[in-house]
């Protein structure tokens, strides 16, 4: 019998070369280091840290694996602060969530809270430019798909419109935040095969939402626009959930 405990597990003790590899950032972040600068050299990080060179050795690995210093060899070599790119901490989140068994109700969920927020900040706001691209994204799917490959990448196509609608946000936050869910919810729609039972009412509804979507950004309409996205997200939240719940029973059954 498992013994009762309100108690969570304890989170293992740090070896010295991540506590070092912590100590480094924050102390970037307080000399307000950016992408770009020269991080001391090995003898004064080790002085200034107080661990021996294997220990400092360790930590700037550590450090270059997550992607936040570059190492340069030769002339003029070194080590410097390096930005993490929005793919790489994609990818890095990614791994966390890799065993976490992800729905698609899961990312609708909080794609129905942010998104609809989202498209109501940018009415009005976006160029001609971007506004262009979105209808050239919804113009790929313009038919309803006629094989499996085609219906794979109407799908993809069109979470890709709303990556596009994420990178145009001033919050840094929240642009990635909805793109990493876009990402997720991409490779949740080929890994479990979601396209493989066509669906004709999620191709129309979906391009529906967003080409009256795509109208109400450009003549600023914010109240639309939200309500347009709420009811996007809601109607996919659906339709999508029973697709997949759809091919899990196909798969029990084989």
């Amino acid at each position: 019998m498992p013994r009762a405990t309100t108690r969570s597990e304890p989170e293992p003790r740090q070896s010295r070369p991540v506590q070092v590899a912590e100590a480094i950032k924050d102390w970037v972040v307080s000399e307000g280091l950016r992408p770009g600068d020269r991080l001391p050299s090995e003898p004064e990080l080790m002085e200034r840290f107080g661990r021996s060179k294997g220990t400092v050795r360790e930590a700037m690995r550590v450090l270059e694996a997550q992607g936040l210093i570059k190492t340069r060899t030769g002339p003029g070599g070194g080590n410097f602060v390096h930005e993490v790119s929005a793919r790489r901490a994609k990818g890095l989140l990614g791994n966390y969530f890799y065993f976490k068994d992800l729905s698609v109700r899961d990312i609708y969920q909080l794609r129905t809270a942010l998104e609809p927020e989202l498209a109501a900040s940018l009415a009005g706001q976006l160029p001609e430019t971007v506004l262009e691209q979105l209808a050239g994204i919804v113009s790929t799917y313009d038919a309803p798909a006629t094989t499996l490959e085609e219906e794979r990448d109407q799908h993809v196509n069109s979470l890709r419109f709303h990556a596009v609608l994420a990178q145009q946000s001033g919050n840094a936050l929240l642009s990635f935040v909805i793109d990493f869910m876009v990402t997720m919810l991409a490779d949740l729609t080929v890994i479990r095969e979601l396209y493989a039972l066509p669906n004709h009412e999620l191709w129309s509804r979906g391009r529906d939402h967003q080409l009256r979507l795509i109208d109400a950004l450009r003549e600023g309409r914010s109240e639309d626009a939200r309500a347009i996205m709420r009811s996007h997200m809601e109607g996919a939240w659906r339709m999508m959930a029973d697709q997949e719940t759809e091919i899990a029973r196909r798969f029990m059954s084989v």
